[in-house]
């Protein structure tokens, strides 16, 4: 099993520590359990991959303590200051081009000359990039395709030994990983949906923002593949009735759902709990999971996206 410890000042700097050596670490942000490497290390970032079990052409996403070390690897336009300036700390990602002689490992941006970077909310993972002191790419920490892990055991049970530390701050805030924004060319593109809405991109930019499709061969930012944050239980949306074995997921206070993202029909309730109720749907032997269908508005449109992702195949 996985070294599994509480959140707390000293095992902060011993995970610095490690993470400075080039070992895996897990630790959590407002969004998900992040997987830990330092981004400045080709094999340490290449762990990462074999860890995951993750195809060398997906990147990753690398998390800095403020916005001003994101300006020593990312080259930020006007437009990509003002959104950041907003937005950040917070579970947004911006894929920017990397810096003349950017130090960042070319494994993170899988040989494309941009990098997705982000600022999370979390005071306590930012005090350990702080304490790390290099830049920290942080996939979520799950197996390649399959559910992100919102608690510290959904790591522990999937990973091991293979990581050396799993940091427990608790349930992670947000539950759905990081919006990405890509700010790289003049057209602003969502490339994932994610903790930051559709809409607050836009008010923010005072501009529509176009919205990017699926990309199984070279994506230019996690979450765009088709085939993604999967249980291993089949999963179906939109569901009206329930089959032969299968579980209800249900939203809004659906009659005989074995579980309910939020009975008061709230977003931020919903997405908070997806994940966590699907790895627990995902062990109790259901031979279908049903989801109730979910507003695809605000919140809504991240959650559906997680939802089709992993209803596919």
């Amino acid at each position: 099993m996985a070294r599994l410890v509480s959140f707390t000042e000293e095992t902060t700097e011993e995970a610095a520590a490690l993470l400075r050596a080039g070992a895996l670490v897990s630790f959590p942000t407002e969004t998900v359990y992040g997987l830990g490497a330092n981004a400045l290390d080709e094999g340490a970032v290449a762990s990462i991959y074999a860890a995951k079990d993750r195809p060398s052409f997906n990147p990753l996403i690398v998390h800095v303590p403020d916005n001003e070390t994101a300006r020593r690897y990312a080259r930020f336009s006007d437009l990509a200051e003002r959104v950041a300036a907003a937005l950040w700390p917070g579970p947004l990602s911006l894929v920017l081009p990397r810096t003349k002689d950017c130090p960042l490992s070319k494994l993170v941006s899988a040989g494309l000359d941009t990098v997705a970077i982000r600022v999370p909310a979390s005071a306590p993972a930012r005090r350990l990039l702080v304490a790390a002191r290099v830049p920290v790419a942080g996939p979520s920490a799950n197996k390649s395709g399959r559910l992100s892990p919102t608690e510290a055991r959904h790591v522990a049970d999937g990973f091991g030994d293979e990581v050396a530390m799993v940091l427990d701050g608790g349930t992670c805030v947000v539950g759905l990983e990081s919006t990405v924004l890509d700010l790289s060319t003049e057209t602003p593109t969502l490339l994932r949906a994610g903790g930051v809405t559709h809409e607050a991109l836009e008010e923010v930019i005072a501009a529509p923002v176009s919205v990017a499709g699926v990309d199984d061969t070279a994506p230019k930012s996690p979450g765009m593949m088709s085939r993604h944050y999967a249980p291993r239980t089949p999963l179906r949306m939109n569901a009206s009735e329930v089959k032969r074995g299968e579980a209800l997921l249900g939203f809004g206070g659906n009659k005989g759902a074995v579980a309910d993202l939020s009975p008061a029909g709230d977003l931020v309730e919903a997405a908070a709990n997806l994940f966590r109720m699907l790895h627990e749907f995902d062990g109790e032997g259901y031979a279908g999971i049903a989801v109730a269908p979910i507003p695809e508005s605000g919140l809504g449109r991240a959650i559906n996206d997680r939802l089709r992702r992993a209803a596919r195949g």
